[in-house]
């Protein structure tokens, strides 16, 4: 932090006039010196930024205690609505799952884009343009091979199955462009995608199975082993990861959450085409 340097007390601000003997004094025009001034006035504006840009730093913000993926938890649950959850703050745009009438066509549209959105996210990570990416490998989140499952017992069941249809070529496209020139962005959207799943997505799917197909779980809610300490490893690496960001990177990755909400919604939409 910058410091103000107090003037000298020996540093004389007059000169003395000197009054000759039995002549009157002249006038004499005192000199101040303005740059000790100007220079403490420069010190004390820089000592005024410092402070405030200090306080600023000393912010907290919601969950920041716990971690940044607390901070990813906290922004995501204010964009639910308040019928999915009670930090929810959007009003629904739709009908309540309690009022669906899901299709199997439509949830096929589901299930396919889903995997082209997972296909995509596993690729990228493996490819690793940003070295951070390589720590979400193999996490067992992984959702690409369950939905192949998945897409393979419908065609047995004699279903066809669907091209991926513009909401998933969509967000395919740009988590790819997202991943390869803005790491923390990405990073949002692959915290929102798997662990909106984990939550959400496995109460849509229970619900769709009870709906359409005689409760049958699909493998895209399974999970090999714990699903709880599954998450818990990821958030750890995630928390790791964004110790190494500035305050307005991790602002710039929490402002990406509601683009994931809007491109996963789109998908989710598809459920009741």
């Amino acid at each position: 932090m910058a410091s103000i340097t107090p003037i000298s007390n020996s540093q004389s601000l007059f000169n003395k006039p000197q009054i000759p003997t039995l002549k009157k004094p002249k006038l004499q025009l005192l000199s101040l010196p303005i740059s000790n001034f100007s220079s403490k006035k420069a010190r004390m504006v820089v000592v005024s930024a410092t402070t405030a840009a200090e306080k600023s730093s000393n912010k907290r913000y919601p969950g920041e205690s716990k971690g940044f993926v607390e901070e990813m938890r906290f922004v995501a649950m204010k964009l639910h609505t308040k019928d999915q959850a009670k930090e929810g703050e959007k009003e629904s745009q739709g009908p309540p799952m309690a009022k669906w009438e899901p299709k199997i066509e439509g949830y096929l549209k589901f299930l396919v884009d889903s995997k082209l959105v997972f296909d995509t996210l596993e690729r990228i990570v493996h490819k690793a343009a940003f070295p951070e990416y390589a720590n979400f490998k193999n996490t067992g989140l992984e959702r690409s091979e369950s939905l192949a499952k998945d897409l393979e017992w419908f065609k047995e069941q004699g279903h066809a199955i669907p091209e991926a249809s513009s909401p998933g070529i969509s967000y395919s496209k740009y988590l790819e462009e997202l991943s390869e020139n803005d790491p923390q962005a990405f990073i949002c959207h692959f915290y929102n995608t798997y662990f909106a799943h984990s939550a959400g997505g496995r109460m849509i799917g229970r619900k769709v199975a009870q709906m359409i197909l005689n409760g049958k779980e699909l493998e895209f809610y399974k999970w090999d082993g714990d699903l709880s300490q599954l998450l818990q490893n990821v958030r750890e690496k995630l928390n790791r990861v964004a110790e190494s960001w500035t305050r307005e990177e991790k602002n710039h990755c929490l402002e990406e959450t509601e683009k994931s909400f809007k491109y996963s919604g789109d998908i989710l939409r598809l459920i009741l085409s």
